[in-house]
């Protein structure tokens, strides 16, 4: 009975990884680099990489935010909503934004961001359009080209299946405190398998929190028929129930002259005792109906509902404010979230969370990779026989080849796109993104023609290239190169550049540790040097 149990928790660690692994890969790879997406969204702008704000210090609000409303009221007199954004760690400079009314066939229209000098005096309005670290954080969720309903379907999923071979994975794993101490190199299948135990054990509380936390983020979504029957599918009553600060209005149609928001800023100080504020919000102004939302820079709070206060865009009057305390069932809900995305983190705990991130993305990996060296073992026996070549197997390693190896190279495309494309080019953020799959594509294309050692290596070497020579292309591109960051306590700047060294070091060391299995090398009748991973 024992073995019968520990047979079929195998079976069901074994398959439930594997069915949704690739996946999976792409969850774990663009959700670790999403930890940093703001720090990653300020490279992507080198327009605000000399002097922006490294020397900037706020004396007052009321200033600013004068100049910002009369600046946005003769740029942008018909936007859908304005944004006055503070000076924060992770978003270190004044900005003023719009969204522009959405074009035919468009959810929502385009955003404009654009900068204020240090001292103040000047906008910088020439600053490329990029989605830099959104599109990694949206990407781990909403797969990009997909609708959002089905991805995240998808994900969830996914998800689902990754917390079963998680909880089997505990069950069938005898020793795994042993092992946590064990990696024997140069061992072929055990090699691998002691790579995979590592990975899983090391950032195993992280693994269940993050999967566990992911499934509860989106909860609403998978299961939504509490909402429908309580709320008789009427979502925006639930929704405004919930927190009614967040459910919009909408225009009216009818103009009406904006308060002066500048004026709001005494009884905002007052609320919420002089503490330092996020951002402004504008909802249609200059509209009858309009809104004006103040949020409160939350920093390092566990929570991840944001506090605002709500007033009237046209009289000044205060609507509605956020409670000081939430439900404990949304207080439950909000450290979920926080726990997820590690929003209240400082740099180190979210540099921890990045690198389990990353362990999570080897622990998959060592997994295909162990399962595609079993099936060209099987492979090995079938062509004795006779039997004809299996096209399972040859999927497999072309999806591994094509995930492994492709989404290092095709993030890398992505930064690189972001510097070499024309500044004025139409849909440019766009196009960044193209260029992320059209690289991916080209790794996938080759894998079903060549899925060899030299194949691996060369698309390894070739990503190692492109991430350790970051550094050297921001400094091309970019008022500033590494080392005038280091000096000038630019952090953000330099993490990314180190991030590039760092994942350029660890490709070139995958590459050039590749070796055929000897043992499927004698095995076949090409050359060593053909053999698969």
């Amino acid at each position: 009975m024992k073995d019968s149990f520990f047979r079929s928790m195998t079976w069901l660690h074994t398959w439930a990884g594997l069915l949704v692994c690739w996946v999976l890969l792409l969850i774990f790879f663009a959700g670790s680099l999403s930890y940093f997406r703001h720090e990653t969204s300020l490279w992507f702008k080198p327009e605000l990489h000399a002097g922006v704000y490294r020397d900037y210090r706020a004396e007052a609000l009321a200033p600013q935010v004068r100049q910002a409303q009369d600046y946005l009221s003769r740029q942008a007199p018909g936007a859908k909503s304005w944004a006055i954004e503070f000076p924060t760690q992770r978003h270190p400079y004044l900005s003023y934004g719009w969204q522009k009314p959405p074009l035919p066939g468009q959810r929502r229209g385009d955003k404009l961001e654009q900068a204020v000098s240090a001292d103040g005096q000047r906008v910088i309005s020439q600053i490329r359009d990029s989605r830099g670290g959104d599109f990694l954080y949206r990407l781990h969720f909403d797969l990009h080209y997909l609708p959002p309903l089905y991805a995240r379907y998808l994900v969830g999923f996914c998800t689902l299946f990754m917390l079963i071979a998680l909880v089997s994975g505990i069950v069938i794993h005898k020793r795994i405190f042993k092992d946590f101490f064990s990696f024997r190199r140069g061992k072929g299948s055990r090699s691998w398998l002691d790579v995979h135990n590592l990975s899983s054990v090391l950032a195993l509380p992280y693994h269940l929190m993050i999967t566990y936390s992911g499934l509860v983020t989106l909860m609403f979504v998978y299961m939504p028929w509490a909402i429908q029957s309580q709320y008789q599918g009427d979502r925006d009553s639930f929704l405004r129930e919930l927190n009614p600060v967040r459910v919009p209005l909408a225009a009216s149609g009818r103009a009406a002259p904006l308060f002066d928001i500048d004026k709001l800023l005494p009884r905002v100080a007052a609320h919420w005792q002089a503490q330092a504020l996020d951002r402004i919000v504008i909802s249609d102004p200059g509209d009858e109906h309009s809104r004006i939302k103040v949020y409160l820079n939350t920093g390092r709070s566990i929570t991840d509902e944001p506090k605002v206060m709500v007033f009237d865009g046209v009289s000044g009057e205060l609507l509605q404010a956020s409670p000081e305390q939430f439900s404990a069932a949304m207080s439950t809900y909000d450290t979920f979230m926080a726990l997820h995305t590690a929003r209240f983190a400082d740099p180190m705990l979210r540099l921890l969370f990045f690198c389990c991130g990353l362990l999570g993305y080897a622990m998959v990996a060592t997994g295909t990779l162990m399962w595609a060296r079993k099936l060209r073992q099987q492979e090995q026996k079938r062509l004795a026989k006779g039997q004809a070549a299996s096209l399972g197997l040859r999927l497999v390693e072309g999806l591994n080849l094509s995930v492994i190896a492709g989404l290092p190279l095709a993030t890398a495309a992505f930064f690189y796109a972001n510097r070499l494309l024309p500044p004025g080019l139409e849909q440019r953020a766009q196009w960044e993104v193209h260029c992320f799959f059209i690289a991916w594509g080209c790794v996938a294309l080759t894998a079903l023609v060549d899925r060899s050692i030299n194949g691996w290596r060369n698309w390894l070497l070739l990503a190692a290239g492109l991430w350790g020579l970051l550094p050297v292309l921001n400094a091309l591109t970019s008022p500033s190169d590494l080392l005038h960051n280091v000096l000038s306590r630019q952090w953000a700047l330099v993490g990314v550049d180190l991030m590039g060294l760092v994942f350029g070091c660890g490709l070139f060391y995958a590459a050039t540790r590749l070796r055929a299995d000897k043992a499927v090398s004698r095995a076949q009748t090409s050359a060593p040097s053909r053999a698969s991973l």
